[in-house]
């Protein structure tokens, strides 16, 4: 496992554990209560250690394949200033990362590169996921950022022609070579500041709703080769998801137009061809997704415990409200708050309430039960931590990485 994906081992940090051990404490003290009929005790005053933060649902694409199609461009936004209260006063209980991404283009978010830099003067780790249309707003904010923080754009294609026709952006002068072009810009202003290449494989057959979408397997080696060439410091592979109708994120890879062996055996080809390219200023990586697909074991992640434990650590805040994953982002039965979840301490008593309830109400083995969990195993291992009190807890923490990006 690659150690950006190795969850168990960022919550064993120092930095962090004292939010596991509150989370799984309560648990256990819960636990008890209710064996022995006594009243419950109050959801501990932490903040997720990570979240995904959706700073707006404005979007200027129009991908095909996109997963949040159904909730851009609403009129649902934030008032900055209670954004900031929240994110000060989730910092002050335990939030350690925030990873800009999904829902809209973060860049539109107006005061973007300040509000980058209000994030870092926070202590947080910043992670910036964009459509890469704005590279000069990237710049921007890539000044306030370090080397642990990270930027990765979203691009999925090795052509201009197949960009266009998977993106669909609304200015025609925004290009795959346009943008590539504004890679330099990015390294200029912080060359500190890692950033991505991410491709997302889409196979003949897949579709988002009603709609067949662009296969783009024959494209992942001159993505990979462009990736390169304009500076970036890694291309990253992951497979496609398709919203189910329950709301969940999944992977199915049985819609193909070809047997699923003979599609994966095509992926495996030109990932391996893109991995060539790998040397020591360029990372090709494959996600988990991605890695189980190819070995045909990814159903062994479908298989989650009865309660979700990484709700608790983990969440995603958007204009619309608290998430408890970003597999079910704006669905209704995964809202654990409003969008003002942490804005005051009476807000975020009110959230430890609500999460109380979801992760009792949320049954994962049931509404995950086709999702390809990356949390799956950490997961798993929270669950015996509450389920064993003989286990120290001081005994799991281990060593400091410096990485709270879960």
């Amino acid at each position: 496992m690659h150690a950006i994906h190795d969850f168990r081992g960022k919550l064993r940090q120092p930095a962090v554990a004292p939010t596991l051990t509150a989370y799984v404490a309560w648990r256990r003290a819960l636990a008890k209560a209710r064996a022995q009929g006594d009243p419950e005790p109050a959801a501990p005053e932490i903040a997720p250690i990570s979240i995904n933060l959706d700073l707006t649902t404005a979007c200027n694409y129009r991908c095909t394949h996109c997963i949040d199609w159904d909730i851009l461009n609403t009129p649902n936004k934030y008032k900055e200033q209670e954004l900031r209260d929240s994110m000060r006063l989730m910092s002050e209980r335990g939030l350690r990362s925030v990873i800009l991404i999904g829902g809209g283009e973060p860049t539109l978010f107006p005061r973007f590169a300040d509000f980058v830099g209000y994030l870092k003067g926070l202590g947080l780790q910043v992670a910036i996921v964009s459509n890469g249309s704005r590279t000069d707003a990237l710049a921007a904010a890539a000044v306030h950022l370090d080397e642990r923080d990270w930027i990765r754009l979203s691009l999925d294609s090795g052509s201009n022609e197949l960009f266009a026709a998977m993106h669909n952006p609304t200015n025609p002068k925004v290009t795959l070579d346009a943008i590539c072009d504004g890679i330099p810009g990015i390294k200029r202003a912080n060359p500190r500041v890692r950033v991505g290449f991410s491709y997302i494989v889409v196979w003949t057959g897949a579709s988002r709703e009603d709609q067949d979408l662009h296969e783009n397997i024959h494209e992942i080696v001159p993505a990979a080769e462009r990736a390169k060439r304009a500076g970036f410091d890694y291309i990253g592979f992951k497979p496609i998801l398709e919203r189910r109708p329950d709301g969940s994120e999944v992977m199915d890879p049985a819609k193909a137009d070809r047997e699923l062996e003979e599609v994966i055996t095509r992926i495996q080809a030109e990932v391996d061809r893109a991995k060539a390219l790998a040397d020591d200023g360029f990372d090709v990586y494959e996600s988990i997704n991605l890695r189980v697909l190819k070995e045909g074991s990814w159903r062994e992640f479908t298989r989650q415990p009865r309660t979700c434990h990484m709700q608790a650590l983990r969440q995603v805040l958007t204009p619309t409200g608290l998430f408890n994953c970003p597999a079910h982002r704006g669905v209704q039965k995964a809202r654990i708050a409003g969008p003002k979840a942490f804005k005051d301490a009476d807000s975020a008593a009110a959230t430890g309430v609500e999460l109380s309830r979801i992760l009792d109400g949320f049954d994962a083995s049931h509404e995950c039960r086709e999702v390809t969990c990356l949390y799956n195993g950490v997961n798993w291992w929270i669950e015996k931590l509450v389920q064993d009190p003989s286990v120290d807890l001081r005994d799991e923490v281990d060593e400091e990485r410096l990485d709270y990006f879960l």
